[in-house]
């Protein structure tokens, strides 16, 4: 049975977080034929960015557990646009002071709880594509894919078989 994809038209972006130092070969596999991957922090293994490179080009942020020389290099935060989609990254959702919607934002991304979550508030869409790294507690493993359909974002949580 092959996993929900969303649609192939339009950019098509892989989100994940919360590596912890663990890239999974089921996560770079279900990232395979990405357009772009965003990852929310908390890294663990600067070279993991550089395996991600390989499948598409990627921008990241620092988590709190992301640390030395490599991390320094790394924003706290991100603001982007692709395609039509304005995205906000922060690793942690209650650090956010600014306003979505004062600031133009269509997906605010974060990671940090390793809860799989997708929400909208207004005209913002919230996502936390979860942890794809060690599991931590009973949460599930899992990364997420995001694309704008029909002018507005769209996600989906995509679980890791493991």
């Amino acid at each position: 049975m092959q996993p929900l994809r969303p649609p192939s038209l339009g950019e098509r972006i892989g989100v994940i977080a919360d590596t912890h130092g663990l890239l999974r070969p089921e996560a770079l596999e279900a990232l395979e034929g990405v357009d772009r991957i965003l990852h929310a922090g908390d890294i663990g293994d600067p070279n993991h960015l550089d395996v991600l490179a390989r499948i598409a080009p990627v921008t990241a942020i620092r988590g709190n557990i992301d640390r030395g020389h490599w991390a320094k290099s790394l924003p706290g935060t991100a603001s982007l646009m692709i395609g039509g989609l304005r995205i906000h990254m922060i690793h942690d959702r209650k650090a956010l002071q600014a306003d979505p919607g004062a600031e133009g934002w269509d997906v605010v991304i974060s990671g940090h709880s390793h809860k799989p979550s997708i929400d909208e508030t207004g005209s913002t869409l919230w996502l936390n594509p979860g942890a794809a790294g060690p599991r931590r507690f009973r949460l599930p493993i899992t990364l997420a894919f995001l694309w704008e359909e029909a002018g507005r974002p769209r996600a989906m949580i995509h679980p890791l078989p493991v």
